[in-house]
């Protein structure tokens, strides 16, 4: 039965991987728009297959794995090959190590994320910046850009944000998990406030409500990190 039940989630792990992959072909055939949403929907398939794992009790060390090769494929090769084929790496000989370094982070933060998986299903505070975050931000950065100024603008800007989420996703920043259901403590309150405007804004136009909010989120944990870090130094100052 439990063998059955480990199906479900295996289903969405393998829509994710599905995605990632017809994100790549689409890239190189110059379908940026359809690039880009296979890989926000890769995203949804793998916010999906977490909670149905948890849900059904059928969470394993294997679904684990795959879904961790699932992601590398999806937000990592995808998107890198989708920026490649967008021109926008600097040109020159060595113009593609940003794309590569966005890869080789993410591959060391879904390794590392595993290594720290204590409990099958427990739900900790993610430690570094999850890289389907950082993936879905910079892909919808070009979806942004095209809403408001018809093509894809300031790509040094973009390149910084490669170069930046990478660091960020083998950082030890701690970033908050998806909220409960439940009118729990006060942070979780307002992590179902923050999710509930993003999904109306969302709703109300995609293309405008991706990069921002998935920004807002990215940077929230740099400042929250940077605020507990002056916190302890000055109370060590004091003491």
């Amino acid at each position: 039965m439990k063998n059955i039940k480990g199906i479900f989630p295996g289903v969405f792990t393998v829509g994710n991987m599905f995605c990632g992959f017809a994100s790549i072909l689409s890239s190189f055939d110059g379908e940026t728009d359809f690039a880009i949403w296979m890989i926000i929907l890769a995203g949804f398939f793998d916010a999906l297959d977490g909670k149905i794992a948890r849900f059904s009790g059928s969470a394993s060390k294997f679904g684990v794995e795959l879904d961790s090769f699932a992601d590398l494929i999806s937000f990592g090769i995808a998107p890198a090959m989708l920026f490649y084929n967008l021109g926008i790496y600097p040109s020159g000989k060595w113009g593609w190590i940003p794309g590569f370094v966005f890869v080789m982070c993410g591959a060391f933060r879904l390794a590392r994320f595993n290594i720290q998986q204590t409990k099958l299903g427990e739900k900790l505070p993610y430690m570094g910046l999850p890289i389907p975050t950082a993936a879905i931000t910079l892909v919808s950065y070009a979806l942004f850009c095209s809403e408001v100024w018809g093509t894809l603008r300031f790509p040094k800007a973009l390149i910084t944000m490669i170069i930046a989420f990478s660091g960020l996703m083998v950082s030890g920043i701690e970033y908050e998990t998806l909220p409960k259901f439940t009118l729990g403590n006060r942070m979780n309150k307002l992590k179902l406030v923050y999710l509930l405007v993003f999904l109306i804004v969302l709703i109300i136009n995609p293309r405008l409500a991706l990069f921002p909010f998935g920004l807002i989120y990215i940077l929230s944990g740099v400042v929250k990190s940077g605020f507990e870090l002056f916190h302890t130094g000055k109370q060590e100052t004091i003491t």
